[in-house]
């Protein structure tokens, strides 16, 4: 069977994404405004970043306030295309809790975190180390399903080292025994983070083994390397990660709404767009500190130099990068590597 086109509707345990291109979930970056841009460009379906299962349980204020918002504008942009909120954690009565809670702030489907390589989420058993677990990853996301009383997906990587397959080995119980809908699939291990060549030959492999559909992840960081990767793999959908960051344009061209890059002058637009949504999201001081990770990733694009995106990091409030982007804007990038 010929594969689908990317622009081309599918499901997950019934329901329809409009396209089968996503934003992955991002720690510590996937809020409502990066999902909502995400969106504007053309993704499908946009998954939170990663929120604590107890943070939610023990309704942590900060959790419940900031990272299970889902905006009125994700659903105005596209009522048809569904939200995925992320959750991690190792205690199956925590995430049924915390799954029932996600669904009532409006998640769609429910996505588990049992990839993430960090130590600070391994140690707790989460992440990563539900690998070394399988029966209470089982037990976790069968809790998720009975929680939310909705589709539940699992992202994975392939193991926990290089030649390590348990992630595909759990990969398979997840999906008969616990009736997860989709898979998410990083093929690198965990001790790699982001390094290396993911095997696509083994996402492959497991794509055609289950019957639920597998969400590609992993090195798909231009247009030519996500339609290699997919017809490579077969897979249903692909998740781009990185490689939008800064460049939400990639959504477009992978979907071929557009072919060329980004003008400067839509790269500095975006920019302002960003700013304009983190300061109604945290707040102006809260977003002066959080956007300094933001503004390499789109100066860059701009062609500035380390010490130009440093001058932006350094910036002592929103206001002053205000002035630096407006400076930008007029095409005097050189006034950077001087004090505002």
């Amino acid at each position: 069977m010929a594969q689908a086109p990317l622009t081309e509707p599918f499901t997950i345990g019934g329901v329809t994404i409009p396209n089968r291109v996503l934003l992955a979930p991002l720690a510590g970056i996937g809020n409502w405004f990066v999902r909502l841009q995400a969106r504007r460009h053309g993704a499908g379906m946009a998954y939170s970043e990663m929120v604590s299962s107890f943070a939610i349980h023990h309704r942590n204020a900060k959790t419940m306030t900031e990272l299970l918002h889902i905006d009125a504008r994700e659903r105005a942009l596209s009522p048809s295309a569904p939200v995925a909120i992320q959750l991690f954690g190792q205690d199956p009565d925590v995430m049924r809790s915390a799954a029932a809670t996600a669904v009532e702030h409006g998640a769609d489907i429910i996505d588990l975190n049992m990839g993430c390589p960090v130590p600070k989420v391994c140690r707790t058993g989460a992440g990563a180390a539900l690998l070394r677990d399988p029966e209470l990853a089982v037990a976790v996301a069968r809790a998720a399903r009975e929680g939310g009383g909705v589709p539940v997906t699992v992202k994975l990587r392939s193991g926990l080292r290089a030649g390590d397959e348990s992630g595909v080995q759990l990969a398979r119980r997840l999906v008969e025994e616990a009736g997860v809908d989709a898979i998410g699939f990083h093929p690198r291990s965990a001790q790699v983070h982001h390094k290396g060549v993911p095997d696509y030959a083994l996402a492959a492999r497991l794509v055609e083994e289950l019957p639920v559909p597998v969400v590609l992840s992993g090195g798909l960081s231009d247009e030519q390397r996500v339609r290699e990767a997919y017809a490579q793999t077969g897979a249903a959908a692909v998740m781009l990660a990185r490689g939008q960051l800064g460049d939400p344009w990639l959504f477009g061209r992978v979907l071929g709404l557009r072919s060329d890059p980004p003008e400067p002058s839509e790269i500095v637009a975006e920019l302002e767009w960003v700013i304009d949504r983190a300061i109604e999201h945290l707040g102006p001081d809260r977003a002066g500190r959080y956007l300094r990770k933001f503004y390499p990733w789109y100066l860059t694009q701009l062609g500035c130099t380390r010490a130009e995106q440093q001058t932006f990091q350094a910036a002592a409030g929103i206001d002053e990068a205000r002035v630096l982007l407006a400076q930008l804007g007029s095409g005097t990038a050189a006034v950077l590597g001087a004090a505002v």
